[in-house]
């Protein structure tokens, strides 16, 4: 009050000063002793005394009206803020009135700089209240933001895209084995329906609530307010982020922890690194920059910059971990992963130069292409050395029971699942420069996928697949016993065979592939047929001029002999039950073919109780061959 009563002194004080010299200059003018000239100025002195004090009149009368309108808004402002709501939680007419009256203190400070200024003091008192008023409007208004996004922020589940789960290669001391006996299951990460980004447009938020946001916007921006508005909108946006990784248990995690990672783990990160990257670049970001666009897109680039900021440290969360998983040690079982991750990124490199397409966000398209490239690098060294760990995969233990050897299945079911990546593998082989992402994009589109068998990757397989026949050669001359060398050497070139002959990998070998592994197998099953029962069937053959005493030893040995093979080989297996079969008859035919004249003439010459086994009991007992369980005839007894 007391301020109040000086300003009006001091202006009643200068009006009196001008209406004292007005009538001096009255009085002066009513002289007759005046010369023209003086008079002439007087006049002038006069008019321009007359218009100051009507000047005054109106800046006093301005400066009153400016006055009650302030008082007027504060009021309003400082009784809506009394609440202890949020001015948004009572309605949100509420909160268009607030706007209106901070609208009104910002044109307020608008007329006021741009009055004369004067040296009275009730201009600038006036100025540096509706600023005071002002800036803790725009504070205020900065937490209303922050409430009405936390209230009206939509749920997005990350359970959006479904990916199948992933389980682990196990390499053992001995060998590289599956975690099935006849397959690598789960080893790839890929979804059912490819990686390809499709359209998906969600709100971030209740679209209602978007014009009430942009109003705030737009009043904080036009009282230059606008860091404070991009702040805690950024910060707001960068911390929902986080939250949304945090269902992927995507946290920032170091190099070092991820190197240091059991396979098991990291794994499962992988999956999980997938799923978030799928759906923070192909949904959540062109969601969140779709918002910005409609809030804050008329303020020129402030917009892509907010967006930037707002996504960058999440973006460099996700590329972080890609890189530490590329520069992993580079051993088979994380061939499927990383070709999984690189496969994504690819596919998702359109959104990301549609997302960072501004100057300021380049920096972070440069650190996703680097680790789409360290990737592919690391994605065929390992196929390149897959060889090489065949090869050093030895033992000094022969397989039991000459199956399938488990370095088998895991190689060819490894082929199997390489055949779903055909066509990045060849692309990664063929060693192609392409300038960017959409270089990438089209040379693989060019790519033959149903294949010349002489293409890098065709010549690799088959490469790798000689290595696998020769680790089996070796393997097989740990076999004391011949014929089980021939059997484990036959099953194991069958199992090759027929996999990669009914699969999408069959191309990449060719048929005269396929028929010269055929002959391999078939070769091998005579050469079982010729150690094991040429010796035996030469003790029933040939008897024609023996004596009595000659055929009862042949029987004795001839029984002796098949009781061996049959407490021998009851134990060895064929897991395939075709070739099983197809050896037992073969096997059947050629002994009992043998057998039967040879126990006819027995017959004639000697006592049956010399022949131990029947034509039927030995086809019945050839049926045991190959089951993997160890059998024996102790049971009979010799007939006297």
């Amino acid at each position: 009050m007391d301020d109040n009563k000086s300003v009006v002194t001091v202006l009643d004080g200068e009006q009196h000063i001008i209406a004292a010299a007005h009538h001096l200059v009255k009085a002066l003018r009513a002289s007759t002793s005046l010369s023209v000239e003086v008079r002439r100025s007087l006049a002038d002195l006069d008019i321009h005394l007359a218009a100051m004090t009507e000047a005054k009149e109106d800046e006093t009368t301005s400066l009153r009206e400016i006055e009650g309108r302030l008082k007027s808004a504060q009021v309003k402002i400082l009784t809506l803020q009394s609440n202890s709501l949020k001015i948004w939680d009572v309605g949100p007419s509420q909160l268009l009135e607030y706007l209106q009256a901070v609208e009104e203190v910002r044109n307020i400070t608008l007329s006021l700089e741009s009055m004369v200024p004067n040296h009275n003091g009730k201009q600038n008192r006036l100025a540096n209240q509706a600023h005071s008023v002002l800036q803790m409007a725009m504070a205020k208004l900065q937490e209303e933001v922050i409430n009405i996004l936390a209230q009206n922020k939509l749920c997005f589940g990350h359970d959006h895209v479904s990916f199948h789960s992933c389980e682990e290669f196990v390499v053992d001391e001995e060998s590289m084995v599956s975690t099935e006996n006849d397959s690598v299951v789960g080893t790839s990460c890929r979804e059912s329906s490819g990686a390809e980004s499709e359209e998906c447009t969600m709100d971030l938020v209740h679209p209602y609530v978007v014009p009430h946001i942009k109003s705030i916007a737009n009043v904080m921006f036009a009282s230059h307010y606008d860091q404070e508005f991009c702040q805690v909108f950024i910060r707001f946006w960068k911390d929902a982020l986080h939250e949304y990784l945090r269902l992927f248990c995507m946290q920032q995690i170091s190099i070092e922890d991820v190197l240091r990672m059991d396979w098991t783990c990291l794994n499962c990160r992988i999956k999980k690194w997938r799923q978030a990257t799928k759906n923070v670049i192909a949904f959540f970001l062109p969601n969140e920059k779709n918002l910005f666009d409609q809030l804050l897109g008329e303020f020129g680039s402030v917009s892509s910059t907010c967006f930037i900021e707002a996504s960058k440290d999440a973006m460099l969360c996700l590329l972080n971990f890609g890189q530490a998983v590329a520069i992993g040690p580079l051993r088979p079982e994380r061939l499927f992963c990383l070709l999984d991750m690189y496969e994504l990124l690819r596919d998702l490199c359109q959104d990301v130069d549609a997302l960072f397409c501004e100057n300021h966000g380049n920096f972070i398209k440069i650190e996703y292409h680097e680790l789409l490239k360290n990737l592919g690098d690391s994605a065929k060294a390992i196929f390149l050395e897959l060889g090489n760990h065949i090869a050093s995969n030895t033992s000094t233990t022969p397989f039991y029971g000459g199956g399938v050897h488990p370095l088998t299945k895991y190689v060819i079911n490894y082929f199997m699942l390489l055949s779903e990546y055909c066509n990045t593998l060849r692309f990664l082989l063929e060693d192609r420069e392409v300038q960017n992402l959409e270089g990438v994009v089209d040379a693989m589109a060019r790519l033959d996928v149903s294949s010349e068998f002489s293409c890098p990757l065709a010549l690799h397989l088959q490469s790798v697949a000689s290595t696998l026949e020769s680790n089996l050669d070796k393997r097989s001359n740990l076999y004391k016993d011949g014929s089980l060398k021939h059997i484990f050497l036959m099953n194991n070139i069958h199992y090759m065979v027929q996999k990669i002959k009914n699969s999408k990998i069959r191309t990449c070998f060719g048929d005269e592939w396929i028929k010269k592994r055929i002959v391999k197998y078939v070769q091998h099953e005579k050469s079982y047929e010729r150690i094991t029962w040429s010796p035996i069937l030469s003790l029933i053959t040939g008897y024609e001029k023996s004596g009595k005493t000659v055929l009862k030893e042949r029987c004795r040995n001839f029984s002796i002999a098949f009781e061996e093979v049959y407490k021998n080989q009851t134990g060895w297996t064929i897991p395939d039950i075709e070739l099983r079969e197809e050896l037992r008859i073969s096997t059947a035919l050629k002994v009992v073919h043998a057998y039967r004249p040879f126990v006819g003439q027995v017959k004639k010459s000697v006592s049956d109780k010399h022949i131990k086994y029947t034509e039927d009991e030995l086809e019945k007992y050839l049926l045991d061959l190959f089951q993997g369980s160890t059998k024996s005839l102790n049971h009979h007894q010799w007939r006297r």
